[in-house]
C-alpha cells in the first residue's frame, strides 16, 4: 500500500490517493476527493491503477467537492455515512464494520461531534479521520455535548491504539496516536 497526500489550495484540504499496487490487485482508492489536479489524474493513469472506491470521511462541500467531477471520469463506489451522498454508486455506513476497497481491508467507525455523519477509516496503521482529529487539535463541534462526546470517542476509538499509528486528518499535518496523547491541548482538557 502506498498514500499519496494531495492539498487543495482553494480550500486548504487534504485528499489522499491509496493504491494497492501488489501485482495481481493494481487497484486505488480517494478519500476525501476535495480537488481533481492532473497530478492525482496522472498518479492513477501513468500506474495503470483502477479507481474502485472513494471514501468521504463527512460530507461537508470542501471534503466532497470534486465527487462529481471524479464520477465523470471513473465509476468508483463511494463510501460515506450521509444518505445525501447514496445513490447506485454509494454505499451508505453506520457504525462500524469491515470494507474491502482496492483489495484492501478497511475498517470503518462512526465518531459523530464534529458533525453526524463523521467516520474514520482505518487501513493497516493509518487513521483518516477527516476533521474529527488534528496535529494537536479536535475538530469544531456545535455544543459542549458534542465536544464530550467527541472527546471520549477519540480517547476510546483512536488514542488507545498503538504509539505508531498514523493519523491523516483533513487539514494540516500528518501526526500519530502518541502525539496526540502527549501534545493534543483539546484532549489533555478537562
Amino acid at each position: 500500500m502506498k498514500i499519496y497526500y494531495h492539498l487543495s489550495r482553494e480550500n486548504f484540504t487534504n485528499s489522499y490517493l491509496v493504491v494497492n499496487d501488489s501485482p495481481d490487485v493494481m487497484e486505488a482508492l480517494i478519500v476525501d476527493p476535495s480537488t481533481i489536479t492532473t497530478e492525482l489524474i496522472s498518479q492513477i493513469e501513468d500506474g495503470g491503477y483502477k479507481l474502485t472506491g472513494v471514501l468521504v470521511t463527512h460530507n461537508h462541500k470542501n471534503h466532497v467537492s470534486a465527487l462529481n467531477t471524479l464520477r465523470k471520469i471513473y465509476t468508483p463506489t463511494v463510501y460515506a455515512a450521509d444518505y445525501e451522498l447514496s445513490g447506485a454508486w454509494s454505499t451508505v455506513l453506520g457504525g462500524e464494520g469491515v470494507i474491502s476497497v482496492a483489495g484492501l481491508s478497511i475498517s470503518y467507525f462512526a465518531l459523530p461531534g464534529h458533525s453526524s455523519d463523521s467516520m474514520v477509516y482505518r487501513i493497516e496503521n493509518v487513521f483518516f479521520t477527516g476533521d474529527s482529529l488534528f496535529a494537536g487539535t479536535i475538530g469544531s463541534t456545535s455544543s459542549k455535548y458534542a465536544e464530550r462526546t467527541l472527546r471520549n470517542n477519540i480517547n476510546t476509538k483512536i488514542l488507545s491504539q498503538n504509539d505508531n499509528c498514523v493519523i491523516m486528518p483533513g487539514h494540516g499535518s500528518p501526526t500519530t496516536v502518541g502525539a496526540e496523547k502527549l501534545y493534543n491541548i483539546d484532549l489533555s482538557a478537562k
